[in-house]
């Protein structure tokens, strides 16, 4: 089976899950091996191999894997029928309570989050860069799952493989619009060496706001930026001029 990292708190009655890295895969150079992005410039029989080894790792149809177009917004999708890889709608959250439906959610320093109420037999995956965490689309996708039977009270959430505050260097307008948002959010901003920047602790923002409306919510604790190994980075390839990067996969779905 392909390397995942899978979480006990996701280990759940009829819930599959794993937050993929990028080994097990087909994709070589800067791709290697893992490479589950269709947005990228990699070989797309390639993409489509590492995709349906992911669907098979945690029990899928390759053609039952549904992922977003993503776009940084707080848009939810509920999921009733899958559609063909890189057709999907444009949105950062998906959910459902179909049985053999996987949801995936694509990241290379973006949180992916991974969400169940398996009481209810109901799923959610999304995807939250700071624009995601400012807007709310951890929010949006509890939501979008209570709209299907699920209750917030027993809804699990844990964030995946995310770029760490240690190397997320932002400007002082992104400090400024999350306290702008509420003054509470400055704990997440430590100074940077270079003037007019902060590093930006986006795992801890996610989770707290969760947190904050009542969701059972945590973080594996693991950084993409610093594991080269193991994640995809997009910060780290710009620091590299690389000219492209892979695209890790993270998956949810309800055991049919």
């Amino acid at each position: 089976m392909i390397p995942a990292i899978r979480d006990e708190r996701l280990a759940l009655p009829g819930i599959s899950h794993g937050f993929f890295t990028r080994g097990g895969g087909v994709s070589s150079g800067i791709y290697a091996s893992l490479n589950c992005g269709i947005g990228s410039n990699d070989d797309r029989g390639f993409v489509m191999e590492n995709r349906a080894r992911v669907a098979t790792a945690i029990g899928a149809l390759p053609e039952k894997l549904a992922t977003p177009y993503q776009v940084h917004s707080t848009i939810a999708v509920t999921v009733d029928e899958v559609w063909a890889p890189g057709s999907g709608p444009k949105a950062d959250a998906l959910v459902t309570n179909r049985p053999g439906i996987a949801l995936g959610v694509g990241t290379a320093d973006c949180g992916p989050l991974l969400l169940a109420d398996a009481e209810a037999g109901v799923i959610g995956a999304a995807h939250s860069g700071w624009r995601g965490a400012l807007a709310g689309v951890g929010e949006a996708c509890v939501v979008a799952m209570e709209r299907l039977g699920a209750r917030r009270e027993r809804v699990v959430a844990v964030l995946g493989p995310t770029i760490s505050q240690a190397n997320y260097e932002v400007g002082v307008d992104v400090r400024d619009r999350f306290i702008a948002d509420h003054p509470g959010n400055a704990r997440f901003f430590a100074p940077s060496p270079r003037a007019d920047h902060f590093l930006f602790d986006l795992p801890g923002a996610i989770v707290a706001r969760l947190n904050a409306v009542g969701i059972a919510a945590s973080s594996v604790g693991l950084c993409t930026y610093a594991d080269p190994e193991r994640f995809f980075s997009y910060r780290r390839t710009t620091h590299r001029n690389e000219a492209d990067y892979g695209r890790l996969l993270s998956v949810i779905m309800l055991a049919g």
